[in-house]
């Protein structure tokens, strides 16, 4: 019984230990043994929804946990809108698409704002009162920035081989990174 215990990958249920291992009493009594028995050790045996399993002594549990960094991947949709409102910021959603001559999915918008880089700064006075974006310190922590001014220019962009201007158009000028606003 304590080998199919240890083996199974979710609780056993009660009623497959009496099928496999005879009468109710006779495998209450042995579960109750090794309950005994592994109450002293790092791992316990214990009863879960009506199933029997082993899992780690209470008291040791804390030693096993870990903390795991989650890496997601934006999207290209995620990086240009991110890209966007660094440098237009505040900058409102119909300014975003206008840029980007697509539409913005409202999930894009959510995800920056889950990572914690963007943040709704206000709304714009104008007819409608659209919300505006901006970015927070966490986008400046995450990207290795101390102001909106270190993000590179269009010189520094094009040196790098990271913006054709050929291939790409801008529904305005993007500003070079000294001539950037500060408020995050």
């Amino acid at each position: 019984m304590e080998a199919v215990l240890f083996a199974a990958a979710e609780p056993v249920m009660l009623s497959a230990l009496v099928q496999r291992f005879g009468d109710a009493a006779t495998v209450h009594a042995a579960l109750m043994q090794l309950v005994a028995d592994y109450a002293p050790r790092g791992v316990t045996l214990v009863e879960r929804g009506g199933g029997w399993m082993f899992q780690t002594a209470p008291d040791l549990g804390h030693l096993l946990r870990q903390e795991v960094e989650e890496t997601r991947r934006l999207s290209r949709a995620g990086v240009e809108t991110l890209a966007i409102i660094a440098y237009h910021q505040p900058v409102t959603r119909a300014e975003i698409e206008e840029i980007r001559g697509v539409s913005v999915s409202k999930g894009t918008l959510d995800l920056l704002m889950d990572a914690g880089w963007v943040r709704i700064a206000g709304r714009r006075e104008s007819p409608g009162r659209p919300v505006t974006f901006a970015t927070t310190q966490a986008f400046l922590t995450h990207f290795g920035l101390s102001s909106l001014k270190d993000l590179p220019g269009i010189e520094e962009l094009r040196a790098a081989g990271l913006l054709d201007l050929s291939a790409v158009t801008f529904a305005g000028n993007m500003p070079a990174g000294e001539d950037m606003d500060e408020e995050s």
